[in-house]
């Protein structure tokens, strides 16, 4: 049912491969030079192999992100979907072909998480992950995330996602996405479930989530 649900209410995307390499996208025009200077400006603040970075708050893993999902949030930036000062300014900049080069150029980079999770919460956040929260009417994250995490089409990679920044959107989940009720997009899934989790079983699943590879 939740597959269907994202099917029918994720836009539809045209996911370009073979970009990583720096090369212009097929049937498109973005120049090596285009893109190294994009994919430079982007690990700016996402890590040298957009691995994610801790600064005065963390920034997101890109690395082995769907490119689906990038797009479909940058677009809510660009719309006012979902709110940060920065993002609203780097979405509004990016053409259609830089956008999907940078999309396929993440996807393909691997490096190694960050960590950083609380080593005592990742036996109960993995039993989240795979179980889910019957009590408070949360799905097995595992479910939609896939068993090892890493997502699928409009559905995000968690895998070695920060645990931080999981923490930090999932407790301001609501002042930061579907702010623009009459344009929902496939994340309003996520709404009653960051709502139902408790800090301490957020900070459970992202502590287990930064582990995997």
């Amino acid at each position: 049912m939740l597959a269907n649900w994202l099917k029918r209410t994720a836009p539809a995307v045209v996911l370009v491969i073979g970009c990583g390499s720096g090369q212009a996208a097929e049937g498109g025009s973005v120049s090596k030079a285009e893109l190294d200077a994009k994919v430079t400006y982007c690990k700016t603040c996402h890590g040298l192999q957009a691995e994610g970075f801790r600064g005065s708050y963390p920034m997101p893993r890109l690395a082995g992100q769907q490119p689906e999902y990038i797009e479909n949030q940058l677009r809510a930036f660009n719309e006012r979907r979902r709110t940060n000062p920065i993002m609203f300014n780097v979405a509004h900049s990016l053409s259609p072909d830089i956008l999907k080069a940078l999309t396929s150029y993440f996807l393909n980079l691997n490096p190694k998480p960050l960590g950083g999770g609380d080593k005592t919460r990742i036996a109960a956040g993995r039993q989240i992950f795979t179980d889910g929260v019957l009590s408070a009417e949360v799905p097995a994250c595992a479910t939609c995330h896939g068993a090892d995490g890493k997502g699928s089409g409009a559905v995000p990679r968690l895998a070695g996602q920060l645990p931080d920044y999981i923490l930090t959107k999932l407790t301001n989940w609501s002042k930061e996405r579907g702010l623009d009720k009459t344009k929902p997009d496939s994340s309003e899934i996520m709404a009653p479930i960051a709502h139902n989790l408790t800090e301490v079983q957020i900070k459970q699943v992202a502590a287990y989530v930064s582990t995997l590879e």
